[in-house]
């Protein structure tokens, strides 16, 4: 009789356990895929999105779900200039600034449901006068926003969206800001970065206890570190880099985290590739590509991190993006575009985008990492199954969705 070693055995009880997940899996898709379709056809009936096939956004296969409506409005789940767009990647949330309705509206990333909104009009603490950027702070449970027409950042709780407090005033000094935009995290020195936009600079302040700490630029010009009303700020921590949207200039700058000294610059006045015309919002993939959203072209730009072209998403005629923001850990990008907020599959759009990192996914639930890392193993010793095709992150959307 054949002696069976442990490998051999270990062989066999994978291609039985191939053959029971195949078919499980393949049920349980035509569940979800069923479910998906009703909750995606109710999201554009609630929306007033249904039936507006001349717009070509809505004929996008790479587009996962629409929030709002082609026309402006206040009630919940609509908008009135969504300036401002952030994933909250530990909840599963995306948070939208709704600028003109001086309000912050928070939905899901699964089905793009309404789940709570916050902030009124007025000029007292915890009300806002076209607030424009937002970031989540996870390290201190807060969300930081810059109410650009009160010159001020205000400070809310990411827990219960209650406020917390603001500062700044209107001015070129320590702690004022004259119409701030775009805001970001810096995590590895404990730093808030703020696009002071009509002070043509960036101020950099202490996530700490909110203090001036420095700040770059301050005169309007063109030259490398110089800026014409920066807009948009997203931060490179692989690479320890700020990447800029320098609007009026037409252009990206990308400075050293250190101390926020000019690195390179790309792009230039123009609707071809590479060339951008009033760029806006930015933010980057876990391959480090910049992701820009170009707004008078009416596209987004994607870039290497060395600025180099890859390529653009196109917006409707009538629509202009203003925000972009990646989601890490679902592999999303949602971007504003006239009065609603598309998001799409990164990997749909850009290859290889996105990929199942343990490290980076370390929020996910236990159990669908290890079904993935199971998966991994499984695929590793049977290289002839169907399954070996299917990459770690289509195994990641599958088990998300189950």
């Amino acid at each position: 009789m054949q002696r069976l070693t442990h490998g051999t055995c270990l062989l066999a009880f994978h291609r039985s356990l191939l053959a029971s997940l195949s078919l499980s899996l393949a049920r349980r898709l035509v569940a979800v895929e069923s479910e998906t379709t009703i909750h995606l056809l109710s999201l554009q009936r609630a929306t007033g999105l249904e039936g507006m096939g001349d717009n070509a956004l809505d004929d996008d296969a790479r587009i996962k779900l629409s929030i709002g409506s082609r026309e402006e409005g206040d009630d919940d789940g609509l908008f009135s200039d969504p300036y401002g767009l952030a994933f909250d990647i530990h909840r599963g949330l995306l948070l939208v600034v709704d600028s003109s309705n001086n309000r912050v509206q928070v939905f899901s990333c699964d089905d793009g449901s309404l789940v709570s909104k916050f902030g009124e009009e007025g000029d007292q603490p915890g009300q806002f006068s076209f607030p424009w950027g937002l970031a989540i702070d996870h390290d201190h449970d807060r969300i930081l926003i810059t109410d650009k027409n009160k010159h001020r950042i205000q400070s809310w709780s990411l827990s219960d969206h209650k406020f917390l407090s603001c500062i700044g005033q209107q001015g070129s000094g320590d702690l004022e800001f004259y119409y701030p935009q775009g805001i970001a995290i810096d995590k590895h020195h404990h730093r808030i970065i703020i696009a002071d936009r009509f002070n043509d600079r960036l101020v950099f302040l202490s996530s700490i206890d909110l203090s001036f700490l420095f700040s770059v630029g301050g005169i309007q010009g063109s030259e490398p570190g110089e800026f014409c009303f920066p807009s948009g700020v997203a931060i490179d921590d692989d690479r320890h880099r700020i990447i800029v949207t320098d609007s009026s200039n037409h252009r990206v700058q990308v400075l050293s985290l250190i101390d926020g000294s000019f690195l390179f610059e790309f792009g230039s006045n123009g609707n071809q590739p590479c060339q951008l015309f009033y760029p806006q919002g930015v933010c980057i993939d876990n391959q480090g590509r910049i992701i820009v959203a170009d707004t008078d072209t009416r596209r987004l730009q994607s870039f290497t991190h060395e600025g180099h072209h890859i390529s653009f998403f196109e917006c409707r005629r009538n629509e202009y993006p203003c925000a972009v923001a990646f989601d890490e850990h679902r592999g999303l990008i949602a971007f504003s575009s006239g009065s609603r907020v598309h998001v799409i599959g990164a990997n749909q759009w850009l290859a290889d985008t996105f990929s199942w990192r343990v490290d980076r996914h370390r929020h996910a639930p236990s159990w669908m990492k290890q079904t993935v890392l199971t998966m991994t193993m499984i695929r590793s010793l049977v290289d002839d199954s169907a399954m070996s095709m299917i990459p770690n992150e289509l195994l990641f959307e599958i088990f998300s969705c189950l």
